[in-house]
């Protein structure tokens, strides 16, 4: 691979006081070494691997979770078939207690199975989890009610979940095993050749590049992210806040690896997921005669990415509508409008 050279901006400490808004405003990852380097778990972890299994049964409930099941020869890398119609693994429910046995029995093979529980929430499988090993999420004060925090759990071999976007920001802590996230402003989208909207693992798009062995013949544009790169090296007890919609690649990188991450938005919880309108433009905008593209596009602009309040600035309060600030109400009626025009 071409080398990525920048590290992401480090600040060392393991006190709360750490992880403020300051941090979680930056516009750019963060790394916070030794942030929870005091979890219950990652003391266990520390010890052995079979330590931290023990500790993650002790506190399972039970319930199924989704499982991701690769074949040795995918080498943990989790991916699209060949032609990207597919999928190059496959998924079942199963308990999360019988995976951790299985992950286990492969510390001895070179080639192992690969196995991947992403994202499973904490709260719902491992009740008293969080009172050993948890941290609060600061967060602004406005005055319209925000998504709540989901804190989710990781848990897998050596696997790579390749480069992708998430649309909340994420703290993202290396509890057992160590992690490597690679890291792509969200400019670099067009260098990165996202692949199809479908399939997909869990609803994110995936970069066609392998990070690990890329073509530049097939993907030249690709040069020009790495020059935008950077790298976050993670060990037990690390974290690294990721913001919104920054692309990243993580590559667990131990025989037996935990993260724990939380989500969040502080965003407006009655706006919804934005990536509805991206479907929407699909649909009603992108196969346009290119003169009407750019005339909407100067449209959005003018409404949408410039100044939030230039449409209705030079408006009588009473008259500005849908061009004032949207609250629950507003957001109702712009749904029903919507999905009454799409109906018709």
């Amino acid at each position: 691979m071409m080398p990525i050279s920048k590290m992401t901006k480090i600040i060392t400490g393991s006190k709360a006081e750490t992880l403020d808004e300051r941090v979680l405003s930056s516009k750019e990852p963060v790394v916070l070494k030794g942030l929870v380097k005091n979890w219950a778990i990652v003391k266990q972890g520390l010890k052995s691997d079979g330590n931290a299994i023990d500790y993650i049964k002790s506190h399972y409930n039970g319930r199924a979770s989704i499982a991701s099941i690769g074949s040795p020869e995918i080498n943990g890398r989790f991916f699209y078939t060949e032609h990207g119609t597919a999928l190059n693994y496959k998924t079942r429910k199963a308990k999360i207690d019988e995976i951790l046995d299985l992950i286990q029995e492969g510390f001895s093979e070179r080639l192992p199975t690969s196995y991947y529980i992403a994202s499973n929430l904490i709260d719902s499988h491992f009740p008293g989890f969080r009172a050993e090993n948890d941290i609060a999420i600061p967060r602004p004060r406005v005055n319209y009610p925000l998504e709540g925090v989901r804190a989710g759990i990781w848990i897998g071999n050596r696997t790579t979940a390749c480069c992708h976007y998430d649309a909340s920001d994420n703290l993202a802590c290396c509890v057992v095993g160590k992690r490597r996230f690679t890291l792509f402003p969200p400019d670099q989208i067009s260098n990165l050749y996202p692949g199809p909207l479908s399939p997909t693992p869990g609803g994110q798009v995936l970069s066609m590049v392998d990070l690990a062995n890329p073509d530049f013949e097939k993907h030249p544009k690709f040069s020009q992210a790495v020059e935008h790169g950077e790298i976050a090296e993670l060990e037990p007890g690390d974290a690294l806040y990721l913001p919104s919609m920054w692309w990243h690649q993580v590559e667990a990188q131990s025989p037996f690896n935990v993260l724990i991450n939380y989500w969040w938005s502080n965003s407006a919880k009655h706006m919804g997921p934005t990536v509805n309108v991206l479907y929407h433009a699909m649909l009603s905008l992108r196969d346009k005669p290119e003169n009407e593209k750019q005339a909407w596009k100067h449209i959005f602009d003018y409404y949408i990415f410039g100044d939030s309040n230039q449409a209705g600035d030079h408006l009588p309060e009473e008259a500005k509508g849908y061009l004032g600030e949207i609250d629950v109400n507003k957001a109702k009626m712009l749904r029903a409008m919507i999905l009454n025009n799409l109906n018709r």
